[in-house]
């Protein structure tokens, strides 16, 4: 067996203020009641809340006052996200990774921001993979990354074997992200820890996953500080016998016959996807998508336009569909 205690903290987030100091209040009161804990992970933009005008260079003083309190509880710390102002004035939701010794060992950007509505932030581009000694490895993505698998397929095909994922959903689609993470955990064999904030942070609702899709505790819709003791051996085992005995899901990816097109940007097998409407906020009393061309129809047309003026798509850069 190979233990390891992570604890998700579900926590109330102010839009208007600082949480850093409720959030370090908190790792008091974890370390108080639950001593044996090695890993503390908390949610999406937990310190500075949703809004951008926070945004920050790194390093700064919250992350310093996080190492501190890594150093001093001897844990590894995920402080959520903050939105990191870059030298050239992009704006990035970012997340570091501290080690016992308080140092930062890792960084990451949120790859996929959610937009249309996050408008102004950054994509990342580099994945997050680091090994916690005599334990395993493991990995980083934030909110929205975790509905593109092709995410944590980067990331568990560089061995990682539990997915620490701090999100920030105050919307009525928590559902799908509920079954996106357990889903994720049997695909990719894996553990998930999925932190969720409250208040401007989210509706809560946090959830960890084993690699056989068991969620091993879920939260409701209040403050919650969840430990979990998980054990490296089961991926290890799971891996290599499959999920109950059943699906070998990463070997058999591995051991593909199939190429997937759809990779290559220039291969044309995503033509469909040129077909669909530029990617914008819903304006009221939007038709967009009624009365449009199924995917049949819409592939002709785009056919037929190239065609004619080549070089354009017919429906790319489109500014409405009413």
């Amino acid at each position: 067996m190979t233990p390891f205690a992570i604890a998700g903290i579900q926590m109330h987030v102010s839009a208007l203020h600082s949480n850093v100091e409720a959030m370090r209040h908190r790792l008091e009161i974890l370390m108080a009641r639950f001593p044996w804990t090695q890993m503390a992970l908390f949610s999406e933009l937990a310190p500075y809340g949703p809004l951008d005008h926070y945004a920050q260079p790194f390093p700064n003083d919250a992350l310093a006052q996080f190492q501190e309190d890594a150093r001093r509880f001897g844990i590894w710390l995920i402080p959520g996200s903050m939105f990191e102002k870059r030298e050239d004035g992009r704006i990035y939701n970012t997340s570091v990774v501290i080690n016992p010794d308080g140092e930062i060992v890792a960084k990451y950007s949120k790859m996929f921001p959610f937009k249309p509505y996050e408008r102004g932030i950054a994509s990342g581009t580099e994945f997050c993979v680091f090994d916690v000694p005599g334990v395993g490895r493991f990995g980083l993505s934030i909110c929205y990354d975790i509905w593109f698998p092709e995410t944590t397929r980067q990331l568990t095909s560089q061995g990682v074997e539990v997915l620490l994922h701090p999100v920030l959903t105050g919307t009525t689609d928590r559902d799908a992200e509920i079954a996106i993470a357990r889903a994720t955990a049997a695909q990719f064999q894996c553990y998930v820890f999925d932190v969720n904030g409250l208040a401007a942070g989210g509706v809560g609702r946090s959830l960890v996953v084993d690699p056989a899709a068991t969620v091993l505790h879920q939260s409701a819709g209040q403050e919650d500080i969840f430990p979990i003791e998980i054990d490296l051996d089961m991926v290890r085992r799971q891996r290599e016998t499959g999920i109950k005995g059943l699906g070998q899901v990463l070997k058999s990816f591995r051991d593909r016959e199939a190429d997937f097109p759809i990779y290559d940007r220039t291969s044309g097998a995503g033509s469909y996807l040129d077909t669909l409407g530029p990617l914008e906020v819903p304006r009221q009393g939007s038709r967009a998508g009624v009365g449009v061309n199924d995917p049949r129809t819409a592939l002709g047309l785009n056919e037929q336009l190239k065609n004619a003026v080549p070089g354009i798509s017919m429906f790319r850069g489109k500014t409405g569909t009413d």
